[in-house]
């Protein structure tokens, strides 16, 4: 996992299909584009998310396997919870290839992060995270998800 602000991104500190995902967070009018999904380069695509926050209980951890999570918040705020995916959690949905997504009931050892408009995370798909968890009070965010295909980086090796 990586965590960081959109504008220290430092140019060849990242995989190349990375850097190309930030690049683009950093160089797009986000406020101009719907909610919605929308294709960039290669096996990657963009995703605009408009959401609500919730109480952390409601918000099941999730993985991914094909895609790596390039996370940006655009605006509001929120708290993620992240651990290490060990193959021993109790499975809440199973994998649906379809969508690229594994919902766990329970997880172990999670650690918060708070997340705040201009921030960043890369999720790989040993990483476990738990989505639109509510800071203090429920509230509003939009936040931008650039799916990128693991073949992608393993390509640029």
């Amino acid at each position: 996992m990586f965590f960081g602000h959109i504008t220290k991104v430092i140019p060849n500190r990242y995989p190349k299909a990375i850097q190309i995902a930030l690049n683009y967070l950093k160089n797009t009018d986000f406020n101009s584009l719907t909610a919605g999904r929308y294709s960039l380069n290669g096996g990657s695509y963009v995703q605009v998310l408009d959401l609500q926050t919730q109480l952390k209980e409601t918000c099941l951890p999730e993985a991914h396997r094909k895609y790596i999570d390039v996370q940006y918040w655009h605006s509001g705020t929120e708290r993620m919870a992240v651990t290490t995916d060990l193959g021993d959690f109790k499975i809440a949905q199973e994998y649906n290839a379809e969508r690229d997504i594994l919902f766990y009931e329970t997880v172990e050892n999670e650690q918060e992060i708070f997340c705040c408009a201009g921030n960043f995370a890369v999720f790989f798909p040993e990483d476990i995270h738990r989505s639109a968890c509510r800071t203090e009070e429920i509230s509003l965010i939009r936040k931008i998800v650039v799916k990128v295909a693991v073949r992608e980086l393993q390509e640029a090796l």
